[in-house]
This record gives structure tokens, C-alpha cells and sequence, in this order.
């Protein structure tokens, strides 16, 4: 483990040392404190050279290009807390069941990976903020993970243009800007990249739990487990269509989601949303699936209590997949 890692993983013992059992997964507040702490050290001490992943004591390893990603809450869609990203608004009725089966129809009719890649491509915006809040930045990345069944692999990770969060304009500007900065570049080689599912996962329902579960979906799970086991999986692997479709027949199931109706996403796409809380209640995720495809293309996150890092109804990171070549420049 790095110096950073272990300065990491100490401050976060230190700052809740009896929350949870030193090898389990990271619940959404440590992600949340992770994250922040990740930014500023970021920020402060800008990555150079040849970087590794931050890895959990869980064994799951969350990629530098998979920053964590983000959610909203039970606040009223659209209502923006000073300084942070304005929320996505949505607009329209229905349920969970009738986006979950437009979302079939779709994802039977249009085209997508024929097999599980492993390749990802992923853009994230991160709030990031000096300490007294007097200095906010919107942070986007873009980030491409490709690694191979040995468990070599390669990352490259690069800075979009920082923005004023209160910019109405680059809020919804409908693509990433990038600004040339390569924040991280690196090879991996064979067996460095950590996976737990390092072999090309089947297209059943079965397969699609037990893949889930691997990346800490617990037996029983909520909504908000399978969201969060689901962004794991999307730092590692680009899904078929059929394996989507399992996706989102296993967040219906578990129970706990909110239909949100219908919006556009940062990137300008039509998406549908379902809102997920967190058991501790520290924080929802907004699952956004495409209406073009049905693909689960996003995650917002919204932070829902004082926990001492986020205000209370910030968007606390977004992170979106499925990105065309032609929304980023």
C-alpha cells in the first residue's frame, strides 16, 4: 500500500474507528469523505507520473478514473443548495415498473456491446471546495479504463475545464470540455488491475446476481445495494444489453425506488430517473437510463445530512457512461 493509502485509510479509522469492521465495504459516507479527501489531496498535490489505483481493505479496487459518483435526494427536483451543481429537474409521471419495461423495449431494439468489455469509459463531475466553502469548482474528468484477462490493463485519466458551479451555462452545456491537462496515465502489468470478477460474466439473472455479489451486493439487498454494487461493476466492465436488463429488473425488485420521471442528462440525452436512499440516509442516488436505449448511462448523488464534509443538499459527484466521441472535445 502507498503512503497516500495508508494516510487515507488512517483518517478515516480515526475520524469513525467502531463504525464497520476494518475489511468491509466502504458505505456511502466513507465514499463520501473518501471522495473529498481524494479531491483535495488532488487539488493540493496534483498526480504526475505513474500513479496506482486506491484500493479499499475490502479487496474492491476503485480506479483512479472511477471517482465516486453521485445522487439526489427527497428534496424537491431542481432545488440547488448554494455553490453546488444545480440538481436535474424532471418532469412527467409513471412508476419503477413502466421506466423499468420502456427500458426493455428499448434495450431489445438497439444495439450495444455483444459481449462484456472490458474497457470503460467514464466522466465524472466532482464539487470541490476550500474549507470555509468560499471557493468552489465544478471538477470534470474523463477517464478510460482497458485491461485484459491476465489483469494487465492501461488508465488515462484526463482534466475537462473547472467551472464555476452557479455557471448556468457550463452546467448544461451538453458536452466535457477537455483542458489538455493528463491528470494520470499508466500501464498495469499482468495482475495488477484487482477485480473480483476477473472472467467475462454470463447474460442469466443468476449470473448477473452472483456478479453483483461479488462486488459486495449483499444477499437481501436494497435498491440503493444494487446501485452502488452496479457503479463497482461499471469501473470494471462495459455490460450487453440483456445484462442491463437484469440490472434494472433487480433494482425494481429489491424495492425502495423512486420514479422520477423524465429529463435530460449533462450530456444533453434523454433519461429516465429512478431515486435510491441510502440506509443510513446519508445520501440518494439517482439512476438515469437512457430512453434511447435503455442503458443505465448515470448516477447523481445528493448529500441528505450534515455529516460535516457536504452541505445538506449538494450534489456531491455525477458520473456518466456510454459517452459518444462527438460529446467531448
Amino acid at each position: 500500500m502507498r503512503g497516500d493509502e495508508v494516510v487515507l485509510e488512517r483518517a478515516l479509522v480515526e475520524a469513525d474507528p467502531a463504525r464497520t469492521p476494518r475489511d468491509a465495504a466502504p458505505d456511502a459516507r466513507a465514499l463520501a469523505i473518501r471522495d473529498r479527501i481524494l479531491l483535495r489531496h488532488r487539488h493540493r498535490n496534483p498526480v504526475r507520473g505513474h500513479s496506482r489505483a486506491v484500493s479499499w481493505t475490502s479487496g474492491l479496487v476503485v480506479a483512479t478514473a472511477a471517482v465516486v459518483f453521485a445522487v439526489a435526494m427527497v428534496l424537491p427536483q431542481g432545488a440547488a443548495v448554494a455553490s453546488t451543481p444545480t440538481p436535474l429537474a424532471f418532469h412527467g409521471t409513471g412508476t419503477v415498473s413502466e421506466i423499468v419495461q420502456d427500458a426493455d423495449t428499448a434495450l431489445a431494439a438497439a444495439a450495444g456491446p455483444s459481449v462484456p468489455e472490458r474497457s470503460v469509459v467514464t466522466a465524472t463531475w466532482s464539487y470541490s471546495a476550500d474549507d470555509d466553502g468560499a471557493h468552489a469548482l465544478i471538477v470534470p474528468q474523463l477517464s478510460t479504463t482497458t485491461w485484459n484477462e491476465d489483469l494487465s490493463g492501461h488508465v488515462r485519466i484526463v482534466n475537462g475545464v473547472p467551472y464555476d458551479p452557479a455557471d448556468a451555462v457550463a452546467n448544461n452545456r451538453g458536452e466535457i470540455v477537455s483542458s489538455g491537462d493528463v491528470v494520470d496515465e499508466f500501464d498495469m502489468e499482468p495482475g495488477e488491475f484487482n477485480t473480483p470478477v476477473p472472467l467475462v460474466p454470463g447474460e442469466s439473472a443468476t449470473d448477473v446476481r452472483a456478479m453483483l455479489q461479488a462486488f459486495g451486493m449483499p444477499d437481501e439487498p436494497t435498491a440503493f445495494d444494487v446501485v452502488k454494487a452496479i457503479t463497482f461493476v461499471f469501473g470494471h466492465w462495459t455490460l450487453t444489453n440483456a445484462q442491463h436488463a437484469e440490472l434494472l429488473a433487480l433494482i425494481e425488485t429489491a424495492g425502495g425506488a423512486d420514479a422520477l420521471g423524465e429529463t435530460r442528462d449533462r450530456l444533453g440525452r434523454p433519461v429516465a430517473g429512478l431515486r435510491v436512499l441510502s440506509a443510513d440516509g446519508y445520501v440518494s442516488d439517482v439512476v438515469l437510463i437512457s430512453m434511447e436505449t435503455g442503458r443505465i448511462v448515470g448516477v447523481e448523488r445528493t448529500a441528505l445530512k450534515d455529516d460535516g464534509i457536504s452541505p445538506v443538499g449538494a450534489i456531491t459527484g455525477y458520473r456518466v457512461w456510454d459517452i459518444d466521441e462527438e460529446q467531448t472535445r
